[in-house]
């Protein structure tokens, strides 16, 4: 979402996407934040950041400073899914303890101005990683390895950050995360199941029966990946924002870990897998899985066993296979019509492979 984001930039507004942006920029001069109104009073040109596959995002380019709009995809969406509100409050909730979040503008949850409601905040300057380091960016694999353990380090911060906080802890729901976790989930993939994927119904049935208590109730992100974070544009092993809070909330921290190991693809696994990779890190200096567990939980304090994390790694897993195919089902089922969407399908059938394999 940035000016240095080469891998992603924003283009044409994709015409199923469109929105009534006078409409917008009228509510936005009457609601936005007091910090925000000079900027708001003139119409923004808005683009569209292609690469979410979920909610959609784009960049409305003001005369001073570019603002970043959320808004959910149409058709079908899992419950409690794609909630712009809650996305809106908790990046409010944590700004005053945690320095990466992005400066709220606004949130509408009047659907009558664009057909959902929608937020919008404040772009994040700096450089955020795609698939592979833009040609901007030359580092020694020595400082690869810097910005791997910057970063974790910025997942282990939010996980300290207090959440006993009045403001933050009403986006909990108590003790027993994991278990609403393993059962969301489950319920999640049997209502986006298509004929032409797997049942996962063993994988979901050993989840069931391993499932372990929480360690500990934290504030979670959910979706770590440095796609999500934003690098200092002239130090690029600072990490200045964590941006995509749509699926933070509070729960077990080593469930984040294991959402984020699943993305973590590492240069030696199998040449589908490869594919998945939105992130670099199979540069070398990156760390492996095994290493970011490793620093994770001694920075935490968690003693892991391979035996142990062995649950956290499938059930990364198979909420990635859930997500792709939940993607997956509005291709299936014609409510979007982006080719690029039509992948998950295969995406959702290999991470039941891979859960198995796991499992052995």
């Amino acid at each position: 979402m940035t000016e240095n984001d080469a891998g992603n930039p924003a283009r044409s507004v994709r015409e199923e996407d469109a929105f009534d942006v006078e409409a917008v920029s009228a509510w936005l001069r009457a609601n936005a934040a007091t910090e925000f109104a000079d900027t708001v009073a003139a119409d923004p040109q808005v683009r569209q950041f292609p690469g979410g596959a979920s909610n959609l995002t784009y960049l409305l380019r003001y005369p001073d400073r570019d603002l970043i709009l959320r808004r959910p995809p149409a058709g079908q969406k899992a419950a409690g899914a794609h909630d712009m509100g809650r996305e809106f409050r908790i990046q409010s909730a944590l700004a005053p303890v945690f320095p990466y979040v992005p400066s709220m503008v606004g949130f509408c949850q009047d659907e009558s101005v664009i057909g959902s409601d929608f937020y919008v905040m404040a772009k994040v300057e700096g450089t955020i990683l795609r698939q592979d380091f833009p040609d901007t960016i030359d580092l020694e694999p020595a400082e690869v390895t810097t910005l791997c353990r910057n970063a974790v380090d910025v997942l282990i911060s939010l996980h300290q950050v207090d959440a006993s906080r009045p403001d933050l802890a009403a986006f909990g729901k108590g003790e027993g995360y994991v278990a609403r976790q393993v059962a969301g989930w489950s319920t999640r993939f049997r209502a986006a199941r298509t004929e032409d994927i797997g049942d996962f119904e063993s994988v979901m049935a050993w989840l069931d029966e391993h499932q372990p208590a929480d360690v500990a109730n934290c504030v979670i992100h959910n979706d770590f990946r440095f796609d999500n974070l934003v690098l200092d544009a002239d130090d690029p092993l600072r990490v200045v924002g964590m941006l995509d809070w749509e699926m933070a909330t509070l729960g077990d921290p080593l469930m984040d870990l294991g959402g984020a190991a699943a993305y973590w693809v590492q240069a030696d696994d199998d040449e589908f897998f490869q594919l998945f990779r939105r992130q670099p890190t199979t540069t070398p200096g990156m760390w492996t899985r095994q290493e970011l567990v490793d620093h994770y939980c001694a920075q935490m304090g968690f003693d892991m066993t391979p035996e142990r994390w062995r649950f956290y790694e499938v059930f990364g897993l198979f909420r990635l296979a859930v997500i792709a195919q939940q993607i997956y089902y509005r291709y299936y089922h014609g409510q979007t019509h982006n080719e690029a969407y039509a992948v998950f399908g295969d995406a959702a059938k290999y991470l039941e492979r891979r859960c198995l394999e796991v499992l052995g």
